[in-house]
């Protein structure tokens, strides 16, 4: 019997144009039975799922982390495991699930048919599957364009963040997590349910998107070419040996700051303070590749 999934490609990511018509092709060849949806506005995909959702029994999304992040919760809403083919600029999700970077290769693990069950994040109503932050990253989101992501890949986001710091201030905060309260001054907090964020740097060095916990860092900088330091950290998710950076781990945690200020999550500005986190386990299946036997 002919799988039938509902393949959705966001032209205006990295690879979009190009990488359509492969994954048909690729598709097509494993035996899908496919109903695609060639986008050009990422505001149309939950009006398609939602139109096909009693016709096909997996999503196929094409795209980078805000793409997916746009599709999350009508597919949370209608049951469906999410196939990924990674065509973004950073593909995190796809880093942190270690799925192949080549549309062959996605597709064959997507015909696999392997699930896996996932957290979310979820801020104020917004799911999220890599990080939510606050601050600096708010900045550049701003200035992260998509002449910028085409022209540098993931340099783009070093790039970026380097000329955002200049401009972005310390703001205060408040974080509650297990009943307690700390107030805090600070370049920028994020909130991550995953592993890897912003092109490749991890929020925790020990953090899996299944371990049903939320990873807090918050930059508590004194002068700013502390950053630099914390680049060489950020890799491997250990900022927290840094004793200006701080740290936490928990299922929920609120942050309140004296003026609303914006939230990013996986990319996009979608929501803003005061905030409740929480994480939502096994919220969703999502194709990946089959465990390696020993």
């Amino acid at each position: 019997m002919r799988k039938r999934a509902l393949l959705i490609i966001n032209r205006h990511a990295r690879r979009g144009k190009s990488g359509f018509a492969q994954a048909v092709h690729c598709l097509d060849e494993l035996g899908f039975e496919l109903i695609t949806i060639p986008l050009k506005l990422s505001q149309s995909l939950t009006e398609y799922v939602q139109l096909y959702a009693n016709s096909v029994d997996m999503v196929i999304v094409g795209g980078g982390d805000g793409t997916l992040n746009a599709v999350v919760k009508t597919l949370v809403d209608c049951q469906l495991p999410l196939g990924i083919l990674p065509m973004g600029t950073a593909n995190d999700l796809a880093r942190t699930l270690n799925l192949p970077s080549t549309i062959p290769q996605a597709c064959e693990v997507i015909n696999q048919g392997h699930q896996q069950a996932i957290d979310l994040g979820c801020v104020n109503g917004q799911y999220f599957f890599n990080v939510a932050s606050l601050g600096l990253s708010v900045e550049i989101t701003t200035k992260l364009t998509k002449g910028v992501k085409r022209r540098w890949g993931v340099l783009a986001y070093a790039i970026t963040a380097l000329k955002a710091l200049s401009q972005t201030r310390l703001f205060h905060a408040t974080i509650t997590h297990n009943g307690t309260s700390q107030r805090v001054k600070t370049l920028q907090i994020a909130v991550g349910n995953g592993r890897y964020y912003g092109g490749g740097m991890a929020i925790a060095k020990d953090a899996t998107i299944d371990d049903n916990r939320l990873d807090l860092y918050s930059l508590e900088i004194k002068h700013w070419w502390q950053i630099f330091r914390l680049l060489t950290h950020l890799p491997k998710g250990q900022q927290d040996l840094l004793p200006w950076v701080r740290t936490l781990a928990a299922d929920r945690i609120e942050i309140v700051t004296s003026r609303p200020r914006k939230i990013n999550t996986d990319g996009e500005i979608t929501v803003q303070t005061p905030a409740e986190f929480t994480v939502i386990p096994k919220a969703l299946s999502v194709f990946v590749p089959a465990p390696q036997v020993v």
